[in-house]
């Protein structure tokens, strides 16, 4: 089979950053409460469930949005409710985005962020965060994929950026 490939310049999605810098809050010294924040996307559910596993000590919010879509006004609230909020997880483009403009509109809200991306996808989720103003937002990468993943080797993969999240979080 012969496949003829040409090169194309494609315009990127993202526009440059002409707005107001988002300055990120701060992750406080003590932290009593911690949201979990699920996209319900496949296996999003695990890696938050082995994350909350290793936060000990500090009571765990459990909130929900669908993946699709951004989080509605009653959402963003419960997951404001804790002291941090960690997002899971941005594997594809559209999930991608919205864990991203989520975590944005927290960080609006005095709440600071860590957001859960795959590999694959964490140059997209930095250029989009910069594209908004917020250039330092807090993401961290997981190894891709994770969607059809058996949930023993997600647990596995999350276990790894453990460290980095304890590291961000002032947690030895």
């Amino acid at each position: 089979m012969k496949v003829n490939v040409t090169e194309r310049e494609v315009m990127d999605p993202l526009a440059d950053f002409g707005g107001e810098k988002i300055d990120l809050t701060e992750i406080p010294p003590e932290i009593s409460k911690i949201s979990l924040f699920d996209n319900t996307k496949p296996n999003a559910d695990t890696i938050l469930e082995t994350i909350g596993s290793e936060l000990k000590g500090i009571e765990i919010i459990q909130a929900e949005k669908p993946a699709g879509c951004g989080a509605t006004d009653d959402q963003l609230q419960l997951a404001a409710q804790g002291d941090v909020s960690i997002l899971a997880i941005g594997d594809c483009g559209s999930c991608t985005t919205w864990i991203i403009l989520d975590a944005i509109r927290l960080e609006k809200e005095g709440v600071p962020t860590i957001s859960i991306c795959s590999h694959k996808f964490g140059h997209f989720a930095r250029n989009l965060a910069q594209s908004h103003g917020a250039k330092d937002l807090r993401i961290i990468e997981v190894i891709h994929p994770i969607a059809g993943q058996e949930k023993p080797t997600v647990k596995e993969k999350t276990l790894k950026i453990i460290p980095e999240i304890n590291k961000i979080l002032g947690i030895n």
